[in-house]
């Protein structure tokens, strides 16, 4: 089979003939029908220094897919030849405590498909049958793929139930205007999506139409929403820029006794005064990680299943995985939404 494989530590990647794998009594192997480029991808074809902390070489990359089950192990009883299914990146050790209390995507012994396993940027992909999610017969490979990506936004936005009110999203990547997009279905309003980048703030205004765009590199964010919000802050910021400017926003962004989801991963530190900041505003604050294992995935089935309610929007750029380059480079650039490889 083809895979893309990460062969040395410096930018860049190889598509290489490698054996389809072999699967342990625990897994399936799936035929790889739709994968997407996740940020994750990007660190680790750019090689950054979260990539070369995390990552040894030779080993496929790639865990956002969708694919079609062609083998099933021994042990598996769940699922069955021609199965489609999705999956979720989080490999769980089973018996850890986390696992056994419900937090399997938390999980103290946590293995990352891609990351700290082979992943499934290839034609053919060994799946722990733990992470493989069932789909409905005749969905669309698209939408599979992008359930992945999706949850992270879905987790964040429902970790707690969603009290219809004010909401905004901090950052329209792809897994934000995915954010921005559940959030309108259920009825925030008003809802604020904020972003430096011109074109991806467009982007998602136009996926999302029914928010309000705000760029805070163009004026006061802060005083913007206000404005626009009764002379308050918002009921809830989630924080998906993955940047230390983003996160500084969102705690500026919310209301006395507001709430703050933060999803994005910034990289660098950022300054708070917790008298101010938290305590004399009662806020909530939340960090999130990944989708829950399994009830994210049931309220993604749920909403996948409402009449209009359709994230392949955000996908911009179809590549077949041979032309992984063109597509890297263009995921690096920042113009571009989600972007699909076919192997």
């Amino acid at each position: 089979m083809k895979a893309l494989r990460k062969t040395r530590p410096e930018r860049g990647a190889d598509l290489v003939d490698l054996p389809v794998p072999a699967i342990g009594p625990d897994d399936v192997l799936v035929r790889v029908k739709a994968a997407a480029i996740c940020g994750t991808d990007i660190h680790i074809y750019g090689w950054n220094e979260w990539a070369a902390q995390r990552i040894k070489t030779p080993m496929t990359f790639g865990h956002e897919i969708c694919g079609e089950v062609v083998e099933v192990g021994e042990r598996v009883g769940h699922l069955q030849k021609g199965d489609l299914v999705a999956c979720e990146t989080h490999i769980p050790c089973g018996h850890c405590y986390q696992c056994q209390t419900g937090n399997q995507h938390a999980c103290e012994s946590m293995k990352i498909l891609g990351v700290h396993v082979e992943g499934c940027f290839s034609e053919y992909a060994a799946i722990p049958s733990v992470c493989a999610w069932r789909l409905a017969p005749g969905t669309d490979p698209e939408l599979g793929a992008l359930m992945e990506p999706m949850g992270v936004g879905v987790h964040g936005l429902l970790v707690d139930p969603l009290e219809v009110g004010s909401v905004a999203i901090v950052g329209c990547g792809p897994i934000g205007i995915m954010t921005a997009q559940v959030a309108a279905y259920l009825g925030a309003r008003p809802l604020f999506i904020l972003d430096i980048n011109p074109e991806r703030l467009e982007m998602a205004h136009r996926i999302v139409p029914q928010a309000i765009a705000v760029n805070p590199a163009k004026g006061n964010a802060v005083a913007t929403v206000k404005e626009l919000n009764g002379g308050r802050g918002v009921d809830l910021a989630v924080e998906l820029s993955g940047s230390a400017p983003g996160t500084r926003l969102t705690f500026d962004l919310i209301r006395m006794g507001g709430q703050i989801r933060l999803v994005g991963l910034s990289g660098a530190p950022f300054t708070m005064n917790t008298t101010d900041d938290v305590v004399y505003k009662e806020a909530t604050i939340k960090g999130t990680t990944g989708r829950i294992m399994w009830k994210t995935w049931h309220q993604m089935d749920r909403l996948l299943a409402s009449e209009g309610f359709d994230p392949r929007q955000v996908i911009t750029h179809r590549f077949p995985l041979d032309q992984y380059v063109d597509a890297f480079e263009l995921a690096l650039s920042g113009k571009a939404g989600k972007i699909m490889l076919f192997p």
